[in-house]
């Protein structure tokens, strides 16, 4: 009686493979997406500028789609879409906590979305911060090339883009309720009613 107990009892203490992992576990799955969102966001948006400065230096703005669509080359010494100009350094400061932030609370997520969020915020971020550590006048003061321009909108870049659509997607998924370190699929889990044991023969 005691060994078949002990048999039925010996699986209690081994992990159930059809369990949901945990937050910790889960969060380590969840950091190369957001690199890999990072770090497609960054290429893009260095391979951008590298080919606007080349390009569009000293020549008239191009018009694409008529009109729509505007490519004219603008160094910005302040935020985003042209804002708060003459405050490079301190958005800086702010784009390094940002990253730093952001780096902080990858290990620990868990939700695929907000770690997609969070890369695009990320890629955004380093690529305008490298604008403003790289370029000229000089380190922590460089001006951000933004090369993008829609009717009666700031000229802007793709890091400026993707840090928007960021935004966009936080909303969304905050207003859905989908926390960023835990997901539906392990809320529902922990929902459940906790499992019984048949009662012994």
């Amino acid at each position: 009686m005691h060994d078949v107990q002990a048999a039925r009892g010996a699986p209690l203490n081994e992990p159930d493979p059809s369990a949901p992992a945990s937050v910790g576990d889960r969060g380590l799955g969840r950091l190369p997406l957001l690199l890999a969102v990072a770090a497609g966001v960054l290429a893009l948006d260095v391979v951008s500028k590298l080919l606007a400065v080349e390009e569009l230096s000293d020549r008239e703005p191009v018009s694409l789609l008529g009109g729509l669509l505007t490519l004219r080359l603008v160094r910005n010494p302040g935020a985003a879409f042209g804002m708060a100009q003459g405050m490079t350094i301190v958005f800086t400061c702010v784009a390094v906590a940002v990253v730093l932030v952001i780096l902080r609370m990858a290990r620990r997520l868990t939700s695929a979305w907000w770690a997609v969020a969070l890369g695009l915020v990320l890629g955004g971020a380093l690529g305008n911060l490298m604008d403003r550590l790289l370029r000229s006048p000089g380190p922590g003061r460089g001006h951000v090339v933004d090369f993008l321009e829609l009717p009666r909108w700031p000229v802007f870049n793709l890091a400026d883009s993707a840090i928007v659509v960021a935004g966009v997607l936080m909303v969304v998924l905050s207003a859905r309720g989908v926390d960023a370190l835990t997901d539906h699929e392990q809320a529902g889990a922990e929902d459940e009613p906790p499992r019984t044991m048949p009662p012994d023969a």
